[in-house]
């Protein structure tokens, strides 16, 4: 850890909207940071900003799990150490406050709980939005997101979820807490019910790619069964080249992705092909 044991040490702490959550005296530092150094890019778009975001965390540690740390749910500010979904969550509510007058902390903070749960309210683990079929759909009901898929000639994506309330041994607040497992199954059957959700085939990335922008949310659809995605980047392009931003479990931190996008898909065997959700600009 660069920062020391006491100064990293979780808090439990009140937001002025009263939100319990949890948080470190460096997470309030980084989000301050970014602002300052920031300060002066006042004409960015959306996607501009994601990238901004994205490369402010680059070289970050991936740590997995690190919203697993209270008996009840609360809002977990981590930027020090991040995953897949909450390098893409931090960056989101990132580049959502900078549009904000007198971006600061507190801001961020209600931004990144309106993006990680359900309408924007904390109610128990099952609010927390899991699955990233059913957090693109919600966020696009609060205007937050707009999946562009079926524009750049996405095919129809057949989703049946169950992954979690079929191992719960892998979730601390589910093991063995049978009520949750039940809200789980519950939230699962509702994402299986919707016939909403498109995906680029994997070979079809090269010739479709043009029309994907900097910043935007590849959602790495995947075969295993239960689970819809199964990674998550930010598109990124680089010397002419489709690449993409990602907290990557093999580097462990967060890195420019050395291969392509299409050649990343191709050689993971499980990965079906790609979703792409990108900003709303419409809600800035």
């Amino acid at each position: 850890m660069i920062i020391s044991r006491a100064i990293s040490l979780l808090c439990t702490l009140i937001l002025g909207c009263g939100v319990s959550f949890a948080q470190s005296a460096e997470d309030e530092m980084l989000v301050s940071g970014f602002f300052t150094i920031n300060s002066d890019k006042t004409s960015l778009s959306p996607g501009d900003w994601m990238i901004e975001a994205a490369r402010y965390f680059l070289n970050k540690p991936y740590v997995a799990s690190t919203l697993e740390v209270n008996k009840e749910e609360q809002l977990v500010v981590n930027l020090r150490e991040l995953d897949c979904t909450t390098l893409i969550e931090n960056c989101l509510a990132l580049t959502r406050t900078s549009f904000l007058p007198n971006p600061d902390y507190e801001l961020f903070c209600r931004e990144l709980k309106r993006v990680r749960y359900r309408d924007g309210v904390i109610d128990g683990y099952s609010s927390r939005l899991h699955y990233i079929s059913d957090w693109t759909v919600d966020n696009m009901r609060k205007g937050i997101l707009e999946d562009v898929t079926y524009a750049l000639g996405g095919k129809k994506l057949p989703v049946q979820v169950s992954y979690m309330s079929t191992h719960p041994d892998s979730y601390p607040s589910l093991k063995d807490n049978p009520e949750q497992i039940a809200a789980i199954r519950k939230v699962e059957e509702t994402i299986n019910s919707r016939n909403v959700y498109y995906y680029i085939p994997k070979r079809e990335i090269r010739e479709k790619q043009s029309r994907i922008k900097n910043g935007d949310i590849i959602c790495f659809t995947t075969s295993i069964k239960g689970l819809d995605v199964s990674h998550l980047g930010i598109a990124y392009w680089q010397k002419g080249e489709l690449t993409f931003i990602h907290a990557s479990s093999k580097a462990k931190k967060v890195i420019v992705n050395p291969e392509s996008l299409f050649d990343f898909c191709m050689i993971q065997p499980s990965t079906t092909g790609i979703m792409v959700v990108r900003p709303n600009s419409d809600s800035y």
